[in-house]
């Protein structure tokens, strides 16, 4: 109060004064009328000081931008304002000629290329797909960009390799894809730090290719049209994260440009650091609602010396996940362990991508790496012995490196074998949706049977795909488009019962627009609220991949 008096009286002798000692007559002897009118002047004034100081603490910024609390709730909010078709193309015509060389397209063809996807069941409506997809090159062009679209007020979705499967760049406003996956650079290599610099637009695979040659690796693995910036946005990991984790471990800093224009780079190079924030952290996983990632520092890893892969195979899925949580125990770790159930191995036997050897049986796929060939031929001792006691029925491991890539290329075709299989035995026009939970290591046993009895009674096909070392699966189903509905409603049953697990609904591949409400189950209104509170802190106009992750208009009425 002391405050807002303070500031309210000081506008008062500074501008129009209410009252002066000219203004009021001094009273006369013993009229105590005039006296009290004084006093009652004094005291209106102070009051209006006051609350005029009150308004403008207040209302600075205005409270339905940025309420005065610790969280943003949805119902604190009015809807987003976004620009009109004609300040669109005001801003298109702005960016054409300040930022010459970047490409701005309206194709129909490369329209579709970004709003279609044949494995997300939530693709953009009619009145929701972009008008313009924009494609700069660096980090200074896209700055430049979001400038004018900031002025403008236009929605901006970030795109980089198009491979993600839960509707993170798919549009929900009218307005543009800003595309960096032309921004492809691998920019410094530092060997003896173990990191390097690349751009957004750079493919984990082909990094590796330049990288194969001084002995180094990337660590994260996701699908292979994945590109860095993607990678960073979803929090994407893969085959390898049982030993490199995911890109929250493999990223050290990044450059990214905030709504209005502002480029901000995280951290400098040490691998470790306590200076302020760990602003790294809070734009990994935050699928460009934040800013647009633009530059990354990246770890790096030493190639192992020698590495094998071994198949075993057993009765049950008990069997399978009991042998994977005792090989931790023991203390080998492995570079990679994937599960696949019986119908995953009945597709690659289908599609010829492994021989008529293996059994239609839930398979873990180990690979095992250490210094040279003594250490790794020990690793394997112990993990026959393992998986002896939980009843293995085939073991089987590479003899060369040659032989190691030949079996393992088995699970990294898994993807097109179930396609193969599906398309041809089930129907056409089959679907995909594929699911992403994730649960402690200690339950991914129970939780695999039981979920593997529902869809055996659901009456729907799937396979169940798993990363046994950190208990992420991916339990999916096929279905006909009439049948979508209710394969949504056994995809629901699936993931409640990853949550009543102590899981969580997404391990790697994101929330995006689909799993906004399974997110909201999963941590909270108060945990959604404070991400809110976030988001509106970055970006008070809403313009950067508006509805992705959770609500930011109260009048969204959006099925996802």
């Amino acid at each position: 109060m002391y405050k807002g008096s303070l500031r309210g009286l000081n506008y008062i002798r500074g501008s129009k004064r209410l009252f002066t000692t000219n203004s009021v007559p001094p009273p006369p002897k013993r009229d105590f009328s005039t006296l009290i009118y004084g006093l009652t002047a004094i005291t209106l004034a102070s009051y209006g000081a006051y609350k005029f100081g009150q308004y403008q603490i207040i209302n600075s910024p205005p409270s339905n931008l940025f309420p005065l609390n610790s969280v943003t709730k949805l119902s604190d909010l009015e809807s987003p304002k976004y620009g009109t078709t004609e300040e669109m193309l005001q801003a298109i015509e702005e960016i054409r000629q300040k930022v010459p060389n970047a490409e701005v397209t309206n194709k129909e063809v490369d329209l579709d290329h970004h709003t279609k996807n044949d494995f997300t069941p939530h693709l953009p409506l009619d009145h929701e797909k972009p008008q313009f997809i924009i494609y700069p090159y660096t980090t200074e062009q896209v700055s430049e960009i979001l400038k004018i679209l900031n002025k403008y007020n236009i929605p901006i979705v970030p795109f980089s390799g198009g491979t993600s499967l839960e509707g993170h760049f798919f549009s929900t406003r009218q307005g543009v894809i800003l595309d960096t996956s032309r921004m492809k650079q691998i920019l410094e290599v530092h060997e003896d730090d173990l990191d390097c610099v690349v751009q957004a637009g750079v493919n984990w695979q082909e990094l590796n290719k330049h990288l194969e040659s001084r002995g180094l690796m990337f660590g994260a693995d996701c699908g292979h049209g994945g590109l860095i910036s993607g990678m960073i946005n979803t929090n994407a990991s893969g085959i390898n994260a049982s030993r490199y984790g995911a890109m929250n471990t493999n990223v050290i800093s990044i450059t990214v440009v905030l709504s209005d224009g502002t480029i901000v780079k995280t951290k400098q190079r040490p691998r470790k650091s306590s200076a302020g924030y760990n602003l790294t952290q809070l734009f990994i996983g935050s699928e460009g609602t934040l800013g647009i990632v633009t530059e990354a520092t990246v770890k790096l890893h030493v190639i192992p010396k020698y590495e094998t892969v071994v198949i075993c195979q057993f009765p049950t899925i008990l069997d399978s996940t009991n042998t994977v949580a005792q090989i931790f125990k023991s203390g080998i770790q492995p570079n990679a362990i994937e599960f696949l159930d019986a119908d995953m191995m009945r597709c690659l036997k289908y599609s010829g991508y492994c021989d008529n050897s293996w059994q239609e049986k839930p398979t873990i796929f180990f690979k095992i790496g250490g210094l040279n060939k003594v250490v790794v031929d020990e690793y394997i001792k112990q993990l026959k012995s393992i998986a002896k006691v939980n009843k293995v029925e085939l073991f089987k491991f590479a003899k060369n490196k040659q032989e190691g890539e030949e079996l393992f290329s088995a699970r990294k075709n898994a993807f097109y074998a179930m396609i193969d299989y599906g398309r041809n035995e089930i129907d056409e026009d089959m679907r995909i949706w594929v699911t992403d939970i994730a649960v402690p290591l200690s339950r991914l046993s129970p939780v695999l049977t039981e979920i593997n009895q529902l869809i055996k009674s659901s009456g729907f096909e799937s396979i169940i795909l798993a990363h046994a070392g950190d208990g992420n699966f991916h339990a999916d189903l096929y279905y006909k488009p009439e049948d979508k509905a209710k394969c949504e409603a056994v995809i629901k049953q699936m993931i409640k019962i990853g949550l009543d697990n102590e899981g969580t609904c997404t391990g790697e591949h994101g929330v995006g627009n689909a799993k906004r409400n399974y997110l909201a189950i999963e941590l909270g209104d108060d945990a959604i609220s404070l991400m809110r509170k976030l988001k509106m802190a970055l970006d008070p106009k809403r313009i950067l991949n508006p509805d992705k992750i959770f609500k930011i208009d109260p009048e969204d009425e959006g099925k996802y």
